[in-house]
């Protein structure tokens, strides 16, 4: 009966561990099954890893970019830019895009042609969540790119 019991309590415990693998951290004092649950669940999240990143920056853009972007990152003329086949999503401007949404935005600035002339605040966003949203917004809309934005991209970039 007490085998039976451990081995209950041991399914138990590994149950909990895949479930809340992200929420536990390694240590040489963390059991194995700690250890094993927590490689199995990030072997699972890097399979792909634009279309995970991608997958977050969406819940991220709903959040806080389409009040003023829109659904279809299409913007409102006049006011908010476009974020659809944006000429400041090309490769030349990578920097200065993440430096935007990094840090936010305010004065004059040309997208398309068009002249936009409002402020876009600081959101507050981890360097994670920028890079997420940067990856949603490049890969969406007419918009295409190859090259991963990753966190240590962001973190190297500073406010003018």
């Amino acid at each position: 009966m007490i085998k039976l019991l451990s081995i209950f309590i041991t399914m138990v415990v590994v149950i909990f561990a895949f479930a809340k693998a992200e929420k536990i951290s390694y240590n040489s004092q963390d059991s194995v099954v700690f250890a094993f649950a927590k490689a199995e669940r990030s072997s699972y999240t890097l399979q792909d890893p634009l279309a995970e990143s991608m997958k977050r920056g969406a819940e991220v853009y709903t959040e806080y970019c389409i009040q003023c972007h829109l659904g279809q990152g299409e913007g409102v003329p006049g006011t908010f830019p476009p974020l659809a086949k944006s000429d400041w999503l090309i490769p030349e401007k990578r920097e200065a895009a993440i430096r935007v949404l990094k840090y936010g935005q305010s004065g004059e600035i040309q997208v398309n042609g068009v002249t936009y002339n409002s402020a876009m605040p600081e959101l507050g966003l981890y360097d994670d969540e920028v890079a997420d949203v940067m990856n949603y917004i490049l890969n969406n809309w007419g918009n295409s790119s190859d090259a991963l934005v990753t966190e240590e991209e962001v973190k190297k970039v500073e406010k003018e």
